[in-house]
């Protein structure tokens, strides 16, 4: 079951920005702009398809060439990506544009997707060369430095990360989450202290009790974020961790009732929210009501959650026995996502079923 299923997709996450971004179109490249739409939609065929409609067209052969390796990093097909990527960037005229900026990106993300961190490191040394100053390049950088085992260079990206946005607390949770999944939490827990430490006094509740709940203080962070819920027009993501906060010491029922419903009572949830909601369902064994709570999620356009969701819809079908469906969704799920190892694991047992 997956929490947070998007983030081992975390090179393609930090770029999802431009992700489907038209990069110079008009009305000169309405194949390659159908080919976008396509890939936002995650119909990759279909997107391949226009983008062959676009080369017939003779419509502008970098955006085709990298609406191409777009498609195929949806197909998982990162060899191939990686020839689009650097077809697109030979089409440069020299020029340095928004657009070699931006293929560079997923260049390197498809490079990780390979494990070619070294190749993925080169990449973000030229992207730091056209803007020095670039976070997310620092931060990507230092992952693919902690995927070769080199800390102190991993180390010396992520101080630059947080030197440079110092009061950028999701971002210091997401050098936490990648040095803790390394087996660095020693490191991450001291980045969070030390946040707090120098910086207490200029948080806000709200970003306090989301540091003392990475820190596992689980009873300071309900303190913490219950203040921040008092505060008129308190948001979804105050709730979504006073509510894991409370899940943390056992509180399910309270998390349920007081946290999650409450809010979901008073205003429209987010994906984040009815997710969390349906994972404490599951925890609680109202597996009716955690498939809900799912399905509500998905409902919501635009959420970036859909991977994650989906999967664990399927986990609730399983504990309702209806091994049928779940295994029809898993099939969809796997056409989509295919190189997710847990979802094959999970079709290897319900084919047996």
């Amino acid at each position: 079951m997956k929490k947070r299923g998007l983030l081992k997709y975390i090179g393609i996450v930090l770029a999802a920005g431009v992700l489907l971004a038209g990069c110079g179109s008009s009305d000169k490249n309405a194949e390659v702009e159908k080919g976008m739409q396509a890939i936002e939609a995650m119909d990759y065929e279909t997107a391949m398809n226009s983008f062959s409609k676009a080369e017939e067209l003779k419509e502008n052969p970098r955006l085709i060439a990298r609406g191409r390796g777009i498609a195929c990093m949806g197909q998982t097909d990162y060899e191939k990506a990686v020839e689009y990527f650097l077809e697109c960037m030979a089409l440069s005229n020299g020029v340095v544009e928004d657009m070699d900026y931006d293929v560079n990106f997923y260049l390197a993300a498809s490079y990780q997707k390979l494990k070619k961190y070294q190749e993925a490191i080169a990449v973000y040394d030229a992207i730091l060369g056209m803007h020095s100053g670039d976070t997310d390049a620092y931060y990507l950088r230092g992952n693919a430095y902690l995927s070769l085992g080199k800390y102190e260079e991993a180390k010396q990206d992520f101080d630059q990360v947080i030197k440079r946005e110092p009061y950028n607390y999701s971002r210091l949770i997401q050098i936490y989450e990648v040095l803790r999944a390394a087996g660095y939490r020693d490191m991450g827990d001291e980045y969070l202290r030390a946040a707090l430490s120098e910086k207490e006094k200029k948080m806000n509740d709200y970003e306090k009790g989301r540091i003392q709940f990475y820190l596992e203080d689980y009873k300071g962070a309900q303190v913490s974020l219950e203040q921040a819920k008092a505060e008129k027009g308190a948001e979804a993501d105050v709730y979504l961790y006073l509510g894991m906060a409370y899940e943390a010491t056992g509180d399910y029922n309270y998390a349920i009732t007081n946290v999650y419903n409450a809010y979901l009572s008073q205003k429209e949830g987010t994906a984040a929210l009815y997710n969390q909601l349906g994972l404490c369902y599951l925890k609680q064994e109202q597996y009716d009501a955690a498939l809900e709570a799912f399905q509500s999620a998905m409902q919501i356009p635009d959420n970036d959650m859909m991977q994650t969701l989906k999967f664990n819809e399927i986990v609730a079908y399983e504990y309702l026995n209806e091994f049928e469906q779940a295994t029809i969704l898993l099939d969809n799920y796997l056409k989509i996502y295919p190189d997710d190892e847990q979802a094959k694991r999970e079709y290897g047992f319900l084919s047996t079923r």
